[in-house]
């Protein structure tokens, strides 16, 4: 089954089946995330992917993932000028 497949049928689900899939799927990776900056693991990536799934059903999901992709271009630029600047 590819990827297109599956979002066809994922969008002929009832919204409200929907709506508690993404809760449940967004939310649990978005905790897991925010647990795994104090524990040893992959936490940054894991939030930003809860992100995405919540960013499928919810708007202030959306808006907060377009800042964190705006945050992170501005830090990469930064530290990108930093590295050259310092000549290696």
């Amino acid at each position: 089954m590819n990827l297109k497949n599956i979002v066809k049928s994922w969008r002929l689900l009832p919204h409200p089946i929907r709506w508690v899939g993404v809760v449940c799927i967004g939310g649990t990776l978005t905790i897991a995330g925010i647990i795994f900056l104090i524990l040893p693991g992959p936490g940054i990536p894991l939030i930003i992917a809860g992100l995405a799934v919540l960013a499928s059903e919810f708007v202030w999901a959306e808006v907060v993932l377009r800042q964190l992709k705006t945050k992170a271009k501005a830090v990469a630029e930064k530290s990108k000028r930093m590295w050259t600047r310092s000549g290696k």
